[in-house]
């Protein structure tokens, strides 16, 4: 189970995936996490990367409590799915295509990012548990989603594709306490009380 750190280690390994397998025809293309400010003056040209949603896995929304190396239990994890918004930006449409086209082929070759990967871009380098990995997959932007990005941008909507990471579990750090023991047993239950 990944800490709480995980939400910003995956976003910074997505955009990093991206800058360290550029080509020589992407040489001064920038690569960057974006904030919704961000879209008022973007760069004239690179790939941004936005996270514009954040969700509760609804397939496996109720985990088992975890079992930490110390054999002590912790509450259950909560699975999270994380909705990025890539875009690519350039100052010719073919160029900004190209740039996408480019952009979609390497992550689709990458779907599923494992824990060696992704705690490489975690400052604490032990973010993800080493057997964790994170599936990447295409995703279409809902029109509601949509909806609600352009309604804040203002701005004529960029080139821009949907991805969501699958299955973060970020645990938890409380610990179950267990309940003692029982010492004895009595078994005077249905007997009858003398007056």
């Amino acid at each position: 189970m990944a800490r709480h750190q995980a939400i910003a280690a995956t976003g910074q390994a997505l955009i990093s995936l991206l800058a360290d397998a550029r080509q020589a025809e992407f040489d001064a293309v920038r690569f960057e996490l974006y904030q919704l400010k961000d879209f008022q003056s973007p760069m004239e040209e690179g790939v941004s990367l936005y996270l514009y949603r954040l969700a509760v896995n609804g397939s496996r929304r109720n985990l088992p409590p975890t079992v930490g190396p110390d054999g002590r239990k912790y509450r259950p994890p909560i699975p999270l799915d994380l909705h990025y918004l890539l875009t690519a930006w350039a100052k010719t449409a073919g160029r900004q295509q190209r740039l996408l086209g480019w952009a979609l082929r390497t992550l689709q070759d990458a779907p599923v990012l494992p824990a060696s990967f992704l705690n490489n871009y975690a400052p604490e380098h032990d973010v993800f548990r080493a057997h964790e990995a994170v599936e990447v997959i295409f995703d279409a932007l809902s029109l509601q989603d949509m909806n609600n990005l352009w309604g804040v941008v203002k701005n004529a909507p960029p080139l821009s594709v949907a991805y969501v990471v699958r299955m973060i579990a970020v645990e938890s750090e409380i610990v179950l306490e267990e309940p003692r023991v029982v010492q004895t047993r009595s078994f005077d239950a249905g007997q009858l009380e003398k007056p």
